[in-house]
């Protein structure tokens, strides 16, 4: 009785640990409240922080900016390119956005505001496709090789919170500690 105890409570804490931790960030573009403008500099881009950032599905993107001013627009990749604002995604203008990245891929995103694109004042996200599940690209028709534990392992960039690098090795424990509960 107090080994099947045992294995419960151990199974219990396992699944709080790996699914209490999943939960959405929000993120702050730029990583502060006054980045949604025209970039001083190349460095001040907000597509060299993104490239620094990584995304994941469910996060949260959240803009400050005044709204009388400036609008945040998602568009097509095509769109942001040539920094047209005739037929936007969608439209934010409230000062406070905040867009949920809810499938892997790039997201564009452009300033309302006239000439502000043309100046650098837009942004790519691309989200990472989760662990375990199909980008829908097929890379050739060879059947995929058996799970294996490397598969478990992190990237090689380091995370941008102790969150995810917390999430990492909570998950290697539980499949640890698991793995251990069917020897």
């Amino acid at each position: 009785m107090a080994v099947f105890s045992s294995v419960s409570s151990s199974l219990l804490l396992t699944f709080f640990l790996l699914f209490g931790l999943s939960v959405a960030r929000e993120i702050l573009v730029g990583g502060k409240t006054d980045a949604w403008k025209v970039p001083a500099s190349e460095s001040d881009a907000l597509n060299q922080w993104a490239e620094r950032s990584r995304f994941q599905v469910g996060d949260f993107l959240v803009w400050k900016y005044d709204g009388g001013k400036d609008s945040v627009l998602q568009v097509s990749r095509e769109e942001y390119v040539n920094c047209s604002i005739s037929n936007p995604i969608k439209v934010y203008s409230d000062g406070t956005t905040k867009v949920k990245l809810d499938r892997p891929g790039p997201f564009y995103f452009i300033s309302g505001a006239k000439g502000h694109c043309e100046k650098g004042q837009k942004l790519v996200v691309v989200v990472l496709t989760p662990r375990g599940r199909s980008s829908g690209i097929v890379s050739s028709p060879a059947p995929a090789p058996a799970p294996s534990f490397a598969e478990f392992e992190g990237p090689a960039v380091a995370p941008t919170s102790s969150a995810n690098a917390l999430h990492g090795g909570i998950l290697m424990v539980a499949l640890v500690a698991m793995s251990g509960l069917f020897m």
